[in-house]
């Protein structure tokens, strides 16, 4: 499926193709933007003769297989009745299996159909005159430096962090981040450093299994004096755009990476690598006041639209109209100061003249915004309890809020009758409607509150085996503690195989990045309780898997503190990770290494120990590399010897 294309394109995939090509007709109909190449390619047929026609244009498609999805650059010419060729560049990428007897293509498991999609953006006709605004190639441009170049200022008296050792990498990681250095020293947004702090850096998977260099800049950023500079509030948004009829949404591509570090303040930024040490001359991820500095750049050049047609959160630009033949020239406008800021947007992620829009989470219509929908989705779609158990579980969640709801005893009566001694479980007309009438009450007023920004937020998390759940709170003007919303969500597949630790430090990243609007860059640090006495000390672990180093870096612009509270005294969040309706779906087989990669191998191993086995692998990162040499030295015919059972068997290539 390729975004934004509705009907299902013809796709030949050819391993003899040593590059992906589109057909410049179906470019042409379907408004593809493309960039021009500074030099004409030539393109040699299979007979070995050269094409008359050079290609002078190429142009990145999202590309989406089973809800992987991957960037890919396709080259622009004639190709007949074909619309697109996938060749070798994607087919290393992706690395899909591929039956030659019967020719048929499989990912993941899974036979690959074509499917329309319905949700990627094309450009309009009204906004053709702005393709450049689109492009990829313009975009890696080194900006310039301007007023809000990003600033590090360090306090006063700090001792500098020690060097960073350099992260061992697999071959594929090596040959990756020289492949990073290179493109980022030719379009100018790194240099060689000299710099005595420089930081560690490493690879996390991004989504479609390609690689992302981060840098662990926890020690820089636990010196750096905090930028202040306030974000907008939810409130404040979703007032301004509440009589709009249409919308438009833009996403600025690498919205860090637009703005320079301020001129002398580079060294600060610099990361050690196996090549050497490196230091940047753009804002990048990960430092804590990076979000502060991108939203003082949106909201200057903005700044005469903003709660007039715009709507800014950093890299994200709601577009909005009361009347809707006023909505391209408001558009129009807003490229207009994009292309005048040197500012680039992602195709892929914009959309344009739509009725429904979700923005930071909240779905907004011209009937109106699903904000409060969204905080009390955890209680609203807590399910009928089953058994005993379940309703104790759910009136010892809502025993926390009864000093908030009136009569609640008489309300709750024929809950509490269920749970009294040798009482059979009977699930009655009259329960039902004690159950939906409480969970009505605790999802409003005077129960629930709006949250006061110059308040310190709660955070309370809680971790099951099938569900995170979580609680945000504020101290009321009565000095009771009520909540602002609520989270209680399944896992997915990978995150159903992590240990209990992981799971309770899950729940705390996936709280915090689901109220972002509220927690991202607060002045008062958000306090946060879990269970799980460990994670005291995460935020300043010297040592962590790629997973942790992930979150650090997502949760860098996030200030908040990690508390121990015993298990006894979580039961708000605890209740709501347990919710029976999140049910708990058998883990999918996972594959580490292909049997056709193993011949004349033979072991005698219990099924329970396999099963073990396969249920942790996906948590182990440690065996990346372990398992990518392996199956390159594999490849190559080496030969393994291995000892199962005291008995030795060999691996034959």
């Amino acid at each position: 499926m390729v975004k934004g294309i509705m009907d299902p394109i013809s796709t030949l995939v050819d391993s003899g193709s040593s590059k992906n090509f589109l057909d410049i007709n179906f470019a042409k109909n379907n408004n593809i933007p493309l960039t021009p190449l500074v030099n004409p390619r030539t393109v040699i047929a299979i007979d070995g003769k050269e094409l008359p026609n050079k290609i002078k244009n190429k142009t990145t498609l999202e590309v989406e297989i089973e809800g992987w999805t991957f960037d890919v650059t396709f080259f622009v010419m004639d190709l007949g009745d074909t619309e697109m060729i996938l060749g070798l560049d994607w087919l290393q990428e992706a690395d899909p299996d591929i039956n030659w007897k019967t020719l048929e293509i499989s990912w993941k498991g899974r036979p690959l159909t074509a499917k329309a999609g319905k949700d990627l953006p094309i450009i309009p006709e009204e906004f053709m005159e702005f393709t450049d605004v689109f492009s990829e190639e313009l975009f890696k441009k080194l900006p310039e430096h301007r007023s809000f170049d990003c600033n590090i200022d360090f306090v006063e008296g700090s001792d500098l962090p020690k060097p960073a050792k350099v992260y061992p990498l697999s071959p594929i990681e090596s040959r990756t981040i020289k492949e990073f250095i290179d493109q980022e020293m030719a379009d100018g947004k790194i240099r060689p450093s000299k710099s005595p702090i420089a930081s560690p850096c490493f690879f996390v998977k991004k989504k479609d299994g390609s690689l992302r260099l981060v840098t662990d800049y926890r020690k820089i950023n636990n010196i750096t004096i905090p930028d202040q500079f306030p974000m907008p509030l939810q409130v404040e948004l979703v007032d301004q755009v509440k009589n709009a009829k249409i919308y438009s949404k833009l996403d600025l591509r690498w919205g860090f990476n637009n703005i320079r570090i301020k001129e002398g303040d580079e060294w600060k930024t610099a990361f050690r690598t196996a090549y050497g040490i490196y230091e940047y001359l753009v804002m990048p991820f990960g430092l804590k006041n990076a979000p502060a500095v991108l939203q003082r750049m949106m909201n200057d050049i903005f700044r005469h639209l903003l709660g007039v047609t715009v709507v800014v959160y950093m890299d994200d630009i709601l577009i909005f109209s009361e009347k809707e033949e006023d909505h391209a020239e408001h558009v129009k406008e807003v490229l207009k100061i994009l292309r005048d800021n040197n500012l680039y947007a992602k195709l892929a992620k914009c959309e344009f003249f739509v009725k429904k829009v979700i923005f930071l989470g909240l779905v907004i219509t011209p009937e109106g915004i699903s904000m409060e929908e969204e905080k009390i989705k955890a209680i609203m779609e807590w399910g009928a309890p089953r058994k005993i158990k379940e309703v104790q579980a759910f009136l010892g969640f809502v025993n926390f809020y009864r000093r908030f709801i009136a009569e609640f005893s008489k309300i709750a009566r024929p809950l509490h009758d269920l749970t009294k001694k040798d009482t059979r479980f009977e699930w009655s007309q009259e329960c039902q409607q004690a159950f939906e009438e409480i969970k009505k009450r605790v999802s409003q007023d005077p129960v629930l509150i709006h949250p006061d920004p110059d308040k310190p937020f709660i955070l309370e998390t809680d971790a099951s085996g099938i569900a995170i759940g979580a609680i945000l709170s504020q101290r009321g003007e009565d000095g009771y503690l009520h909540p602002v919303a609520y989270l209680s969500k399944s896992y997915n597949d990978a995150q159903r195989n992590y240990d209990t630790a992981n799971k309770e430090l899950l729940a705390i990243v996936e709280s915090l990045k689901h109220w972002r609007i509220y927690l991202e860059g607060t002045i008062l640090p958000v306090t946060v309780f879990t269970n799980h006495q460990n994670l005291e000390r995460w935020k300043n672990a010297e040592t962590f898997n790629r997973r942790h180093a992930r979150w650090h870096m997502e949760l860098a612009s996030f200030n908040f503190e990690i508390h121990y509270r015993p298990g006894k005294m979580s039961n708000k969040p605890d209740a709501l990770s347990r919710r029976h309706d999140h049910e708990d779906i058998p883990n999918p087989q996972q594959i580490m290494i292909n049997a056709e990669r193993f011949k004349g191998f033979k072991a005698n191993i219990e099924i329970d120990i396999i099963s073990m086995i396969r249920e942790s692998l996906s948590d182990d990162e440690s065996l990346t590399t372990l398992i990518e040499s392996v199956t390159t030295l594999v490849s190559k015919g080496v030969y393994f010897l291995f000892w199962i059972r005291r008995r030795r068997r060999r691996i034959l290539a």
